[in-house]
């Protein structure tokens, strides 16, 4: 397994200068190299499937499961749908018909912005730093990609491996640590994606805006569980531990707490105990089903965090710190200003909140950062209704938690703390496409319109105001005065 080699701080504004080269040659315009380019995208991962096994066990000791499933195969089927509708995708478009303005044949555009900046982190290497490849490609644009240096093992092999398949000329690896993202991050960019932390995001915002750079972001934090005590609990229990110990909670959209009405705490924390002895028969720590810690600074953060917690350990809590190794970890009667609540978890550990009743469980959820991913476990369409109602998050879930980053049609980002913008399917190639208003109006609308032209008289105004002045539906009764009535 190769070493990774960070990118000589010098050498990265020429790799930006050769793509910008690149990119004005023209050549990304032409739909059929965008296809052509997005199946050698499919065939870098599809035949290197072993190895990128074998990087990310390296990594962060995780099953080869676990990377078929969150990483090979939702990026195949990114690549294989833009694949497939790329051509539709870039296609001009005639804007709504409109009888004031269709003779003028206005239409939308769609360019490329350019060359674009996609910074991932370590806890899913391949799907964050390719699927907004995927759309970078598909809308015709150069890109930079900056993998992680904390998961070298598989930053190495992409960078061995992004040259033998995809056009250097368009598209390049850039790795390295804090020196080699900031001098990135000093260049003028058409788009910048950043998938990670919200202390970094603030970084990447605040340099991009020299530049009035647009940037994307996905940035997790604390996504809540809320559980109605009528639902499934089995599968509940089974889902929502899944959700915790896969790749060991780093997830950014892993559950992060659970809300459970404080009657129904030990029937629920019984059930999780079920699905961690069906997991793990033997033990977690000897289980070649879970997966370790990215770092030995990550593993002593969380071990921080569960040392100082006032909750109740009632399942795991192990450390050991030099092998990156915690137990999956259940801690219940958690109070709401823990530390376990202090920051997002990004870890195997289940922290269990006990609430009143549903309204509690609500102003809990609205009184923390909307959350990338909200989830409520139950069979009753009211109860899902009311906290979907009244609360804000990047997606909600019902019954079921993580997997909806890879349903087809579906958009994945944030609002607000959890990120800007959507990077999957029609939603990345929209993140790096200019729609791009044009029309062309021949000379005789002049006989229509050439009252806009001086100098102006009433009767002109008159034909104006007939043509393009909307009418509207009757005063809303009951609506209040009007201002300065």
């Amino acid at each position: 397994m190769s070493s990774l080699l960070y990118t000589p701080v010098e050498d990265i504004s020429k790799i930006q200068e050769e793509l910008r080269a690149g990119f004005r040659s023209g050549k990304t315009k032409n739909v059929a190299f965008r296809k052509e380019q997005l199946l050698q995208l499919a065939y870098l991962i599809q035949d290197n499937q072993q190895r990128f096994r074998d990087s990310l066990h390296a990594d962060l000791g995780r099953p080869p499961t676990e990377t078929d499933l969150f990483e090979i195969f939702v990026t195949l089927n990114e690549v294989r749908c833009a694949y497939d509708k790329v051509a539709k995708w870039a296609k001009q478009e005639s804007a709504p018909f409109s009888f004031n303005w269709f003779a003028m044949s206005p239409a939308i555009r769609k360019e490329p912005k350019g060359v674009v900046l996609v910074i991932s982190p370590f806890n899913y290497p391949i799907f964050l730093l390719l699927t907004p490849l995927v759309g970078a490609i598909a809308a015709g644009c150069a890109a930079v990609l900056k993998p992680s240096e904390q998961a070298p093992a598989t930053a190495a092999l992409l960078t061995e491996l992004l040259p033998r398949y995809l056009d250097p000329t368009l598209y390049r690896i850039v790795n390295g640590g804090v020196p080699e993202t900031t001098r990135l991050l000093e260049l003028p960019w058409d788009h910048i994606m950043y998938t990670g932390n919200g202390r970094v995001a603030r970084i990447v915002a605040a340099a991009a805006a020299k530049h009035l750079t647009p940037v994307s972001t996905e940035l997790g934090g604390k996504s809540p569980v809320v559980i109605d005590p009528k639902c499934d609990l089995k599968t509940a229990a089974k889902r929502i531990f899944w959700g915790k110990v896969a790749n060991a909670g780093q997830i950014c959209l892993a559950p992060d707490y659970v809300l459970v009405p404080r009657t129904f705490q030990d029937k629920f924390i019984e059930a999780l105990k079920e699905v961690h002895d069906s997991f793990f028969p033997s033990g977690p720590r000897v289980s070649d089903s879970f997966s370790r810690i990215i770092s030995e600074q990550h593993t002593q953060r969380i071990k921080k965090l569960i040392d100082e917690t006032q909750g109740k350990i009632v399942l795991g809590g192990e450390v050991d710190v030099a092998q990156k190794y915690i137990a999956p970890t259940i801690v219940r009667d958690v109070p709401e200003n823990d530390s376990l609540m202090s920051e997002e978890l990004f870890g195997p550990v289940l922290p269990i909140i006990p609430v009143e009743d549903l309204d509690d469980a609500i102003r809990i959820i609205n009184n923390h950062d909307h959350p990338l991913a909200l989830y409520v476990f139950s069979q009753d369409s009211k109860f899902k209704a009311k906290v979907f109602d009244n609360t804000q998050s990047g997606s909600a879930i019902a019954n079921e938690v993580v997997i909806h980053a890879g349903a087809d049609g579906l958009p994945v980002g944030g609002v607000g703390p959890s990120g800007t913008g959507y990077y999957s399917g029609k939603y990345g190639f929209d993140m790096f496409t200019h729609f791009r208003a044009t029309m062309d109006s021949p000379g005789w609308l002049d006989w229509v319109l050439g009252g806009r032209y001086p100098p102006y008289t009433a009767d002109s105004l008159n034909v104006m105001r007939k043509m393009l002045l909307p009418s509207f539906p009757a005063r809303p009764k009951n609506s209040g005065n009007p201002i300065n009535a």
